[in-house]
């Protein structure tokens, strides 16, 4: 049977386990981890704000406190007090003019600004625990209404109006808690009061109105948490419709000008075809014919790479896959892209892997990845130079590569390399075609296969390519017939 400490039984009192609970949320042992400069500088920003805005209301609060200390208790005393609070409340005024007149930005500048706050708060916090310390031993041994009263007005107005910073309102709390507790505490023990005396009704009295204090900082709290939340959330969705906007510009722009290129060929040719005597020149009207074939191909490309991107978006891509042998798969690459790279007067060469290599894919789909892989080597390659296209055995996992020694690509556009419509260049005047879905195509069909893409390129020095693809098992007591038959899978949303 378990059995439960005494010592963990007398810790578990519902008062103080609440209480306990409102100043771990307020004061985390670990501080909070504002990773969004912007954040923090609004947190300061309207703190300070409502620092200033309440000087005059501050001001009525301290002369009218003071007014009460001088005439019931002590002039003198008053006065002291008085000039205590003002000095330290001028100061924070201070530095809170000098976070709303910031010039300088920078999340360490907010740091320290926030410092500043934090030094002149916790100076304004000991000025107002003096003043109602020294107002209660003029007091003496009784119920302490006075500067009990100061100290809860004190609390909560840090808890209505200091929540934009949960450290400051710890510490504010926490100041003002202590003392609420050590007043009555301190006349318990100074005269040994037994329980039936009136001293502890005061004492656990404060207990419930720190209580109180606690619950409103954390309402406020968090209510102003919720408030940035909804912020940070507005500022994501308009920097989402912002990018959208920009991809969608960057769409036109790129899409306008791959198609416009081959349509005026195509339109050029049929133009030279109607008005020209075919008989006597039969030659160019099957040059223009081929002309305006190429580009129609080239036309149909566009158009299936939009579709795919579409498909893909709404996850509703289809993969048959099977075994496919990654040599086969080379051969037919290699047979596919010789045609294009000739234009160029570029060389494929292949490298083969030095063990047979299978992979469980989706052979057309695989064709594409390397076609667009292959097309953009060979399109980024010096005329006269050659690409390699080769497999090795790495890690248990078989590796895709395909290298050129062209241009390289810049490190400042190494994020867009895999990005929808991504150009280094996307004016009307850039040197190389290209719509930029190829390459986001060819990572989105080796993702969807549990395989990986990345690479590596220098500029003036070229660029490899290189896709991991887990090994297929093609032992058939292992595999059974799902290794010999194909096998439709539509990556969906679940």
């Amino acid at each position: 049977m378990h059995t439960e400490h005494p010592k963990h039984r007398t810790l578990r009192s519902p008062l103080l386990s609440a209480i306990a609970k409102r100043v771990r949320l307020l004061a985390p042992k670990r501080p909070p981890n504002i990773e969004d400069s912007r954040r923090l500088k609004q947190q300061i920003h309207d703190f300070a704000t409502g620092g200033v805005v309440l000087f005059w209301q501050r001001q009525g609060i301290y002369a009218g406190a003071g007014f009460l200390c001088g005439f019931y208790y002590s002039w003198p005393l008053a006065a002291f007090c008085y000039l205590l609070v003002q000095t330290a409340d001028l100061f924070d005024s201070a530095v809170c003019y000098r976070v709303i007149n910031r010039t300088d930005h920078s999340l360490r500048y907010s740091h320290k600004l926030l410092k500043l706050l934090f030094l002149s708060n916790g100076l304004s916090a000991m000025s107002i625990a003096t003043f109602t310390l020294l107002l209660a031993r003029l007091e003496g041994p009784t119920e302490h209404f006075t500067s009990l009263f100061f100290l809860f007005a004190a609390g909560l107005f840090a808890a209505v109006n200091n929540h934009q910073i949960p450290q400051i309102l710890a510490l504010r709390l926490v100041t003002y808690g202590a003392l609420f507790i050590f007043i009555p505490a301190y006349d318990i023990v100074t005269h040994t009061a037994t329980f039936q005396s009136k001293m502890w009704m005061h004492f656990a009295t404060s207990l419930f109105v720190l209580y109180f204090v606690l619950e409103c900082s954390t309402i406020f709290l968090r209510m102003y948490q919720r408030t940035l939340d909804q912020l940070d959330d507005l500022r994501t969705e308009r920097d989402r419709a912002r990018e959208s906007y920009e991809i969608k510009s960057q769409f036109v722009s790129v899409v306008s000008h791959e198609l416009r290129t081959p349509l005026t060929s195509i339109t050029g040719s049929l133009t030279l075809l109607r008005e020209s005597d075919l008989s006597k020149n039969p030659e160019s009207a099957d040059r223009m014919l081929e002309i305006a074939h190429k580009n129609s191909k080239r036309l149909t490309k566009l158009i299936n790479d939009l579709l795919d991107i579409q498909k893909m978006e709404a996850r509703k891509m289809v993969y048959h896959l099977a075994p496919v042998d990654v040599q086969d798969l080379l051969d037919d690459a290699l047979l596919s892209i010789t045609p294009y790279a000739d234009q160029f007067d570029i060389s494929v060469r292949t490298i083969p892997s030095d063990v047979p290599l299978t992979i469980r894919a989706d052979h057309e789909r695989m064709m594409q990845v390397l076609d667009n892989l292959l097309s953009n080597a060979v399109k980024f390659s010096h005329a006269g130079g050659y690409v390699e296209l080769g497999a090795r055995l790495s890690d248990g996992c078989a590796v895709l590569e395909v290298r050129d020694y062209g241009i390289g690509i810049p490190d400042h556009s190494r994020h867009l390399v895999f990005d929808k419509f991504a150009q280094v260049d996307t004016s009307d005047s850039r040197n190389f075609d290209g719509t930029g879905l190829g390459l986001s195509i060819a990572r989105q069909i080796v993702e969807d296969h549990g395989a990986s893409i990345d690479f590596e390129s220098a500029p003036g020095e070229g660029t490899r390519f290189f896709a991991t693809f887990p090994l297929c098992d093609t032992d058939p007591e292992s595999s059974g017939q799902n290794d010999t038959k194909r096998q439709a899978v539509r990556y969906d949303d679940a």
